[in-house]
C-alpha cells in the first residue's frame, strides 16, 4: 500500500464510522437494529452499489473473529456477576443443552421442508443456532427486564458461541464425521480448557493491574484489552474454546473493581462499536444480492423453524427443570437474536470449500435480516404483552471507583438509576462514614457543590471523596441505601455514630 492509498483508504474509512455513528442514533430513535443498517451500508459499497469488488471469504472470518473477541470482551467487562450468578446453571445448561437441541430440530426442518442433505442441514442448524452478543447486549440494555432474565439472556450469548463455533468446524470438515460421544467429548473438553484459562487470565491480570501502578490512566485500558486478547488467543492455542475464555475472562475483570474502571469500559466500549461497525460492513461486501432470490423462500422457512419451533423447544427442555415460569420462558424463546455471528459461522463453509456453501451463506445472511428486524423491534412489545418487566427494573447502583494514590485516597462516581431508593434522600441522611463526603452533584447537565439539606433525585451524578480506609466503608453504605432507604441499618449506624 502506497501512502496515496492509505489516504485514500483513511478517507473512505472515517466517511463510513461517521455514518455509522449518525446511523447509531437513526436505529435508537426508530428501533431499527443498527446491526441491519450496517449490513445496508456495506451492501450499497460492494459491487451492486458503489462497485467496491470484495470477495474474500477467509478475510472476512479472520475480521470477523477479531471482532468478536473485542464484542464479547466488552460485554463481560460491562456484565455484572451479581445479576448472572444466580442463573449460572440455567445458562449452561441453555448455552450446551439447548444449542443441541435448536441444532437438530432447526435441521430436521431444513432437511423436511427445504431438502437439503442431513450434512449441510446440521451445518446449517449449527449455524444459526447461536444468539448474537451484540445484538443481546444492545437491545437488552433498553428493554426493561427482571434482572434474572437480563442474566440469563446475556450470559447465554457469551456462552454459547463456543459450542457452535466447535459443531460448525466439525460439520464443515471434510471426510466422515465423528461418532456423536467424540463430538460431545471434544465440547466438554474444548470448553473447560476455555473456561480455565478465562478465569486463569482474570484473576492473575486483575492482582496484577491493581497491585501495579502505571504511570498513565490511559495505560489501564491497554493493559486489559491486553489480557482479554490473552486469553483468548491462550485458550485457542491450547485447544480450548477462545470465545469462552475472553469473555469469562472479562467478567472476572470487570468485577475486580479495577483502577480507573471507567475509562477501561469506555475504550472496550468504543473498540466494541468499531468492531461492529467493520464486521457488518465487510459482510455486508461479501453479499451478491443478485445471487440471493432464489435463497429467500429456504431462509424464510428454516428461520420460521428456529424461531418458532426450534428456540421454544430448546427453552422448554432446558428451563423446566429449573421452573421458570412459562411467560419467562415465552419472552426468553422470543429473545434469541441472531446477528453478526451466525453471518461469520457462515464463512466457515465458505472457506473450507464446503459443497453448496454459497447457497447456505445466501440462506443466513437473509435469515438474520429478516429475523432480527422482526425480533429486536418487537421484544419490547412482547415483554409488555406477557406483562414481564412492568414498574420493575430497579437498576443496581451504578458506581465506579478511582484511586487517588498521590492523596491516598479515592474517587467515587455514582449514578443514580430510575427505582433508586436514595432518591429523595437529602445529603446528610447518606449517614457516610467519617472520610466520605459528597463533593458534586451534577444535575441535569449542571454541576453544583451540595449542602447537607440538598435532596438527590434518580438520575443525578454524584462525586464522592473518601480516604483509602473508609472507601469500601462508603460504598456498602450507599449501595444499603439505593436498596433500603434512608433508614436501612439505621440502628447499627447509630451505634457505629456512637
Amino acid at each position: 500500500m502506497t501512502v496515496d492509498q492509505l489516504n485514500q483508504f483513511l478517507l473512505e474509512f472515517s466517511v463510513i464510522l461517521l455514518v455509522a455513528v449518525v446511523a447509531v442514533r437513526i436505529s435508537t430513535r426508530s428501533g431499527l437494529p443498527s446491526l441491519l443498517i450496517y449490513l445496508g451500508i456495506g451492501v450499497a459499497l460492494g459491487q451492486n452499489g458503489l462497485g467496491i469488488s470484495f470477495n474474500n471469504a477467509e478475510l472476512t472470518q479472520v475480521l470477523g473473529y477479531a471482532a468478536l473477541v473485542v464484542i464479547l470482551a466488552e460485554g463481560g467487562l460491562k456484565t455484572s456477576w451479581k445479576a448472572i450468578r444466580p442463573v449460572m446453571p440455567a445458562a449452561t445448561v441453555l448455552a450446551t443443552v439447548g444449542v443441541a437441541v435448536s441444532v437438530f430440530v432447526t435441521a430436521a426442518g431444513a432437511h423436511l421442508l427445504v431438502g437439503l442433505d442431513w450434512r449441510s442441514s446440521m451445518l446449517l442448524g449449527a449455524i444459526v443456532s447461536s444468539t448474537d452478543a451484540a445484538a443481546v447486549f444492545s437491545v437488552l440494555r433498553m428493554v426493561p427486564l427482571p434482572e434474572r432474565l437480563t442474566g440469563l439472556l446475556e450470559a447465554e450469548s457469551g456462552f454459547n458461541d463456543a459450542p457452535v463455533v466447535i459443531l460448525v468446524v466439525a460439520f464443515a470438515t471434510a471426510g466422515p464425521l465423528d461418532p456423536w460421544y467424540m463430538l460431545v467429548g471434544t465440547i466438554i473438553a474444548e470448553l473447560a480448557i476455555g473456561a480455565a484459562v478465562g478465569y486463569a487470565v482474570g484473576r492473575i491480570g486483575a492482582y496484577g493491574v491493581k497491585h501495579v501502578a502505571l504511570p498513565s490512566s490511559g495505560l489501564y485500558p491497554i493493559a486489559v484489552l491486553a489480557l482479554v486478547v490473552l486469553a483468548y488467543a491462550g485458550g485457542a492455542l491450547l485447544h480450548g474454546s477462545g470465545f469462552l475464555a475472553v469473555y469469562i475472562a472479562s467478567v472476572v475483570l470487570g468485577n475486580s473493581k479495577l483502577p480507573h474502571g471507567p475509562a477501561v469500559r469506555g475504550f472496550a466500549d468504543g473498540l466494541a462499536w468499531i468492531g461492529q461497525i467493520g464486521m457488518f460492513v465487510v459482510l455486508g461486501l461479501l453479499v451478491t444480492p443478485e445471487t440471493m432470490r432464489s435463497a429467500i423462500v429456504p431462509a424464510l422457512v428454516v428461520g420460521a423453524v428456529l424461531v418458532f419451533v426450534a428456540r421454544p423447544a430448546s427453552v422448554l427442555v432446558t428451563m423446566t427443570p429449573f421452573r421458570l415460569p412459562w411467560r419467562e420462558q415465552a419472552l426468553l424463546s422470543w429473545a434469541g437474536l441472531r446477528g453478526a455471528v451466525p453471518i461469520v459461522l457462515a464463512t466457515i463453509p465458505l472457506v473450507a470449500d464446503v459443497p453448496r456453501a454459497q447457497e447456505l451463506f445466501n440462506v443466513v445472511f437473509i435469515l438474520v435480516v429478516v429475523f432480527t428486524l422482526l425480533q429486536g423491534p418487537t421484544l419490547p412489545l412482547v415483554a409488555k404483552r406477557l406483562r414481564i418487566g412492568e414498574g420493575s427494573i430497579g437498576q443496581d447502583l451504578g458506581i465506579e471507583s478511582a484511586p487517588l494514590e498521590k492523596l491516598h485516597g479515592h474517587l467515587l462516581s455514582v449514578s443514580l438509576a430510575a427505582g433508586s431508593r436514595i432518591s429523595g434522600v437529602e445529603v446528610g441522611e447518606l449517614r457516610l462514614p467519617k472520610g466520605a463526603a459528597v463533593t458534586l452533584v451534577v444535575r441535569d447537565g449542571s454541576s453544583f457543590v451540595p449542602e447537607r439539606a440538598t435532596v438527590l433525585r434518580a438520575g443525578d451524578e454524584l462525586l464522592v471523596v473518601t480516604t483509602e480506609e473508609v472507601g469500601e466503608a462508603a460504598e456498602r453504605r450507599l449501595r444499603a441505601v439505593d436498596k433500603g432507604g434512608k433508614l436501612a441499618g439505621w440502628l447499627r449506624g447509630r451505634q457505629a455514630d456512637g
